[in-house]
């Protein structure tokens, strides 16, 4: 198999990054854009030892599941590359990756639940974050035209989006507002190469609950070079549209793919919006970590609440990793006691806020790093509900989870080769899984939130 081959492939299934899998003489041929049950004619673009891939010249033969995508930048953009495909299937698909991937890390196969629907595929994603340029090549710096969108995969090239179905309209609304009034004030966008410019991210974030939104402008500056620039910028952003609630600047002017810095100023209004999560009011602020569709996390809360309601009796839990005490506050009227740890003191404020405001008189919330913590703990826990970052907890974590808590393991995780690694741990540590229930949060693309209950024996 050579780079430039033409070769006509039909496509089995795809792979963990959405890409269609196809094989010719049993050589793996992996292709973007991809159906199961297409029959493409493709050109080879890269050919390695153990696969190659290929680019689509023409759909012979249409997959049954293949629908057009809504956003005429699918191919280009990078972010929901599952468009192309009927939603159904994309349940289906989804459910598959999470079984191989368990499969290749474990060597057994685990049953995998059908997964949960989003309830509703696009218009989900609260959460908006867009990385901002300016364009002129050598004469960037008088050029204060503004581009924000997604890259390109595997680069850095901008996609300039005017329109994403993924979020809410007013998303695209606000974004365009921002790129035409910051040329006019103008404010550079960021170049990576020389690291200069001054506008990096755009980052907004909604209320599902009341449709508030937060506006933060994350800027190549110290907090000491606050431009007037950006004072205006927010006042106007206030004026044209009633549901910004706040707009606030974020410096960070280090050289790193890291969003956020440390520092956040209020600009105007207020610095956090208001999610409802089991008719409770959270409060979450620009830096702190909540699920990005939360029509979708109410169901997997639910869930959660609904197993603990049917297998416990007022147990005790730890809720580690906790972030804004979520799992913790939703769940303590089911326990006798509730601690969350977290490390970020942003999450840690806000728990604390809608611990009280509620009168929850059953948690504790601790500002520790989880595995700190969890490595000093004395206590005895019947439940631990684990949500790591995306690399998971690891086996420090994990060894220290099994001496604190006695009966069962509730894992969230947005990766399953994370949450595979980890429960290879478990399970040769007289664990078992009960079940593992994956729950759609991420609509058209290759993204699934699972949650498995794991029992100690």
């Amino acid at each position: 198999m050579n780079a430039g081959d033409i070769v006509i492939l039909d496509v089995e299934k795809l792979n963990s990054e959405g890409a269609g899998l196809a094989r010719k003489d049993n050589f793996v041929i992996f292709i973007k854009g991809a159906c199961p049950q297409d029959r493409l004619k493709c050109k080879i673009t890269k050919a390695k030892k153990n696969y190659a891939e290929a680019e689509i010249l023409e759909i012979i033969t249409p997959s049954p599941f293949r629908i057009e995508p809504k956003c005429k930048l699918q191919k280009v953009c990078g972010g929901c590359v599952l468009q192309h495909i009927k939603y159904k299937e994309q349940l289906n698909y989804k459910r598959i990756i999470v079984e191989d991937t368990l499969y290749s890390i474990l060597g057994e196969k685990v049953t995998i639940n059908n997964p949960i629907s989003s309830g509703k595929d696009y218009n989900y994603r609260c959460k908006v974050q867009y990385p901002v340029r300016s364009r002129g090549g050598k004469l960037q710096k008088y050029n204060t035209r503004l581009y924000a969108g997604y890259f390109k995969p595997g680069t850095h090239d901008l996609v300039n989006i005017k329109y994403c179905p993924i979020h809410p309209a007013i998303c695209d609304e606000i974004i365009e507002f921002i790129k035409t009034e910051g040329e006019l004030l103008g404010i550079s966008g960021y170049n990576e190469t020389s690291h200069s410019g001054e506008l990096k991210h755009i980052v907004l974030r909604l209320s599902e609950n009341n449709g508030d939104i937060l506006v933060v402008l994350v800027v190549n500056l110290d907090d000491r070079m606050v431009s007037n620039k950006f004072n205006l910028l927010a006042e106007k952003l206030s004026k044209k549209f009633d549901r910004i609630s706040g707009v606030a600047i974020n410096f960070n002017p280090q050289k790193t793919n890291i969003i956020l810095g440390k520092t956040t100023h209020l600009l105007t209004g207020f610095d956090f919006i208001e999610e409802k999560l089991s008719d409770i009011i959270f409060k979450i602020s620009a830096d702190t970590f909540f699920q990005v569709n939360p029509g979708c996390a109410n169901i997997m809360f639910d869930y959660i609440k609904n197993y603990i309601s049917n297998n416990f009796s007022t147990p005790k839990l730890l809720d580690a990793y906790a972030g804004i005490a979520a799992f913790g506050i939703t769940l303590s009227g089911l326990c006798s006691a509730v601690t969350s740890v977290e490390l970020n003191t942003h999450a840690v404020s806000n728990a604390i806020e809608t611990i009280q405001q509620n009168s929850i008189t059953n948690i504790s919330v601790i500002a520790s790093d989880s595995l700190e913590y969890i490595k000093q703990c004395s206590e005895n826990f019947d439940i631990a509900i684990l949500d790591p970052p995306r690399k998971g907890c690891g086996e420090e974590v994990l060894k220290n989870i099994l001496r604190v808590t006695k009966n069962t393991i509730i894992y969230v995780s947005c990766s399953p080769k994370s949450l595979a690694q980890d429960l290879k741990y478990l399970l040769k540590n007289n664990c078992t899984i009960e079940s593992i229930q994956p729950f759609d949060m991420f609509p058209n693309t290759p993204h699934i939130e699972n949650v498995a209950i794991i029992k100690i024996n």
